[in-house]
């Protein structure tokens, strides 16, 4: 049965633009997959905790020597990892703050990077791959070839660099400009945003729609 593991970080509710992008993707994934099933994860409501000096201890001792908070924190790890394990397709809305990720998805992908859970100890090799992995992009300016701020959008390179050692390849779908209707300076960026946006959801859209001959 397929399965589908839906990650939403945007602090902004129902004003997200990734979260209309991933809500859209979720509802197309179910309409290709009827009989699928659905984890979903909200980073902003219930953010996983930042990885740290008792994670780091619980992964230099034996599972013997834990003590109750090492224990939890190997839980948390292990539900991460196994949440993307069970899916066939991971969904992940990715906004753009202060130009980076936000730290939702940082602490996401530092329990993700695990030595016997996402990648072999002694060989290195990634044991997440193979499945498919979306990543719904929401920029509130344009970072790309040409603009003032070209690179500075520093959470799309990023992530599949972050990701690599666990074989997680992801597909951006992009959506810029998203603030030019909020911001006067930006008034006339409104047609590009609009245009943007639509045509991140006609690719969402055809994702899993069959090539027609």
């Amino acid at each position: 049965m397929p399965h589908l593991l839906h990650i939403d970080s945007s602090i902004q509710g129902e004003a997200s633009v990734s979260r209309r992008l991933t809500a859209r993707a979720a509802a197309a994934w179910r309409k290709a997959h009827p009989d699928g099933t659905v984890t979903y994860r909200d980073f902003a409501a219930d953010p996983l905790p930042h990885f740290g000096p008792v994670n780091l201890a619980a992964r230099s001792l034996s599972a013997d020597e834990h003590a109750d908070e090492h224990a939890a924190a190997v839980a948390v790890t292990e539900e991460a990892v196994n949440d993307v394990r069970r899916a066939d397709t991971v969904l992940l809305g990715l906004p753009l703050y202060n130009y980076g990720a936000p730290s939702s998805i940082k602490a996401w992908v530092d329990h993700l990077i695990t030595p016997g859970l996402s990648f072999d100890a002694e060989t290195g090799k990634p044991l997440l791959g193979g499945r498919e992995f979306l990543v719904l992009a929401a920029r509130g300016g344009g970072y790309g070839e040409g603009t003032p701020r070209e690179g500075w959008d520093h959470a799309s390179p990023w992530l599949p660099h972050g990701l690599s050692l666990t074989g997680l390849e992801p597909r951006f779908i992009v959506a810029e400009l998203t603030l030019a209707k909020a911001n006067p300076a930006m008034a006339d960026l409104i047609p590009l945003a609009e245009e943007s946006l639509a045509a991140a959801e006609r690719e969402i859209d055809a994702l899993w729609t069959p090539a027609v001959a």
